[in-house]
């Protein structure tokens, strides 16, 4: 494995990390599994932004096989249970009570990188920087209770903002090759709409989104990785903006080598993608490049595609959309939809056939996806 130190944290990470979306709808014995091949294959950084309790209980009884100096954790700050879904708060009660929770169902007393999680919104993020958020976060880097500070977004503005504001170390955030074509101040629900790809040769890095990343490399603050394979449309001959899939290798080689990027956090369901990912680290010069790929793209869109990152919840009926989002892309690319997906779709509690159009989950979604159309196929296609 390859270790990068977190910018200006000192912090020693694995280059290549998992996130918590994995862990999902997972019995405990399946979770352990999966920590116990990470942490086999040198991984020593996870980031667990989800806040299904059994999800946090059984993430902490894994790692806590192991001595704590041996994996650094980014536990996210404003990621909450609540009725049974995922919600986004701001609610200085709530956001407490939601990281005292996050520490015990981890067994620990302390978190490496304490994230204040999802900001995407310039309001929102002045709501943060100028109330009791920032104050509870930073109160609890001077205890020791975070190490160091954080904030997760997909909006390049943001992340400036958060360079600048002199108190965030790690940012989390969106990189691919995908999404580095695309000006840094196009807003974040924009950069999907149909004709964002359209007609648009690749020169290489946004200009400004190249800045970024050298502005926090030359400020010391470490940028982790989400979404670097595009929730797998990358990797797919039909669905890539460039009509050719990338290599998991490629993809992880494109963010490894931008600047101040410390880590990749990669989304694994089970051992194969884990080792699909930390092939990373024996692969040759000519397995990790992609140029040419980028070279011969024609213009395409990413527009409708779900990261099924759970940001659209919570919904009003208690669907797990982005669950149910992802039973219909499998779905879709086949031609005879197999029984076992079939089955994994029923096992939902609540189907789409239950989706009242309220547009909430639109509203929340930063990547601009037609949830109710979505819903919609997924009846057609699931019959409920």
């Amino acid at each position: 494995m390859e270790y990068r130190i977190l910018g200006r944290t000192g912090i020693k990470v694995s280059a290549i990390g998992i996130g918590g979306e994995g862990f999902e709808n997972k019995s405990y014995r399946d979770c352990e599994a999966l920590i116990d091949c990470a942490i086999k294959e040198g991984i020593n950084f996870i980031d667990l932004y989800n806040s299904n309790p059994e999800v946090r209980t059984n993430v902490g009884k894994g790692l806590s096989k192991y001595p704590r100096n041996s994996f650094v954790m980014e536990g996210h700050l404003g990621s909450m249970w609540d009725k049974g879904q995922y919600r986004r708060t701001r609610k200085i009660s709530e956001v407490v009570d939601a990281y005292e929770d996050f520490l015990t169902r981890m067994q620990s007393d302390s978190v490496d990188v304490g994230m204040i999680h999802y900001v995407d919104d310039p309001k929102d993020f002045d709501t943060i920087f100028h109330g009791e958020i920032i104050h509870y976060v930073r109160e609890l880097k001077e205890k020791g209770t975070i190490k160091s500070l954080g904030i997760s977004t997909h909006n390049s503005d943001i992340a400036f903002r958060a360079v600048q504001s002199g108190i965030i170390d790690v940012i989390l955030f969106s990189i691919n090759p995908a999404y580095d074509m695309l000006p840094a101040n196009e807003d974040v629900n924009v950069l999907f709409e149909e004709d964002t790809f359209k007609n648009r040769t690749y020169e290489g890095i946004d200009s400004k989104r190249d800045q970024l990343y050298r502005t926090c490399q030359n400020a010391g603050v470490a940028i982790t990785v989400m979404k670097a394979y595009a929730a797998g449309i990358l990797l797919s001959d039909e669905e890539s903006p460039f009509q050719k899939a990338l290599t998991p290798v490629q993809c992880l080689h494109y963010c490894l080598t931008r600047p101040a990027v410390a880590s990749v956090m990669v989304g694994v369901a089970n051992a194969d993608q884990i080792l699909a990912a930390t092939a990373y680290v024996s692969s040759s010069n000519k397995e990790k490049d992609y140029s040419a790929i980028l070279a011969n793209r024609r213009g395409s869109s990413l527009n409708g595609h779900c990261m099924y990152c759970g940001h659209c919840s919570p919904c009003s009926k208690k669907i797990d959309i982005a669950s149910a989002n992802k039973y219909l892309d499998l779905a879709s690319v086949q031609g005879d939809v197999p029984e076992t997906l079939k089955n994994h779709y029923a096992l939902l509690e609540h189907h789409a056939s239950e989706c009242t159009g309220c547009g909430l989950c639109m509203k929340n979604c930063p990547f601009g996806v037609d949830v109710i159309f979505k819903m919609k196929q997924a009846v057609q296609l699931f019959g409920n």
